[in-house]
């Protein structure tokens, strides 16, 4: 199965690089399933339910969310009427949504989707990951009841996502970190089988200060004072994430390389 993850959409730039890119991309690369981190689709934090059914009518097989899951409040109703979209795993129990969810490919191949939220450096006390992740990948078996399963892991610390990354291996075809929004040079098949990057980057302007404008990051890191709010960049994007081949028998990985398409970034993606 050939499988795409893009990275953090941020703002306007990022969801004009859905719509310009990821059609042709499904077409040309002939992608089986595509997975986009919408998190920061709407303004930069959180994401809206028009934003979410174009990153969707683009070509997307699913979205996943992050800590700005419902900064956008018509989310925490839309959330239950698409379940294309999945909310952290590990976020209160009373949250609307799931947080995995096994989908269909267009030849029936069952993937599995799954996100989990990290705890080191991030705002919330969010529940552990690892017990999380580990009861529904127990639930969900590669080679069994699923041919293929993707894990979104969106988190800070890089240490924390290479863990995870290696306490998944062998039970997810992919482990991939978000939420720093710059892309990591690890991509990787774990001994297991299983494919990661501490970071898929964002689908974003990289002229910017991870994805925002660049002025006020500047003012308030060099005089410590706010003026204004944070507003996303709106140059060229670059879209970012990682590109996975899987063996159905076995859910493993057998390949995976950095995607980065358009903008300021050097190009990378897999030779068709």
């Amino acid at each position: 199965m050939k499988i795409m993850f893009l990275g953090d959409v941020m703002g306007r730039a990022g969801r004009s690089a859905i719509t310009d890119h990821l059609p042709r991309l499904r077409k040309d690369w002939k992608l089986d399933f595509v997975v986009v981190n919408g998190e920061n689709a709407t303004n930069g934090a959180g994401l809206s339910p028009d934003h979410a059914k174009a990153i969707l009518d683009a070509g997307a097989d699913v979205v996943t969310l992050g800590d700005h899951a419902f900064d956008q409040k018509d989310m925490l109703s839309f959330i239950d009427k698409e379940p294309r979209i999945i909310r952290p795993l590990n976020f209160s129990k009373a949250s609307p949504g799931a947080g995995a969810r096994v989908f269909s490919d267009a030849r029936g191949r069952k993937v599995l989707v799954v996100q989990a939220l990290g705890q080191v450096f991030m705002k919330r006390p969010f529940d552990d990951p690892f017990s999380a992740l580990d009861a529904v990948l127990k639930q969900y078996p590669m080679g069994g009841q699923v041919q293929a399963t993707l894990v979104d892991i969106h988190c800070e610390a890089t240490s924390e996502k290479m863990a995870v990354g290696h306490y998944c291996d062998g039970r997810a075809s992919i482990v991939v970190g978000t939420h720093t929004h710059v892309p990591t040079a690890d991509a990787m098949v774990l001994p297991g089988g299983t494919a990661f990057q501490s970071d898929a980057g964002m689908c974003g302007d990289y002229n910017s200060v991870i994805g925002m404008e660049k002025t006020e990051p500047l003012r308030r890191f060099i005089t410590g004072m706010p003026k204004a709010r944070f507003t996303p960049a709106e140059g060229e994007a670059t879209l970012s994430g990682l590109y996975v081949e899987t063996d159905d028998a076995t859910g493993k990985a057998k390949t995976c390389m950095m995607v980065r398409q358009g903008g300021a970034l050097s190009q990378s993606g897999p030779a068709v």
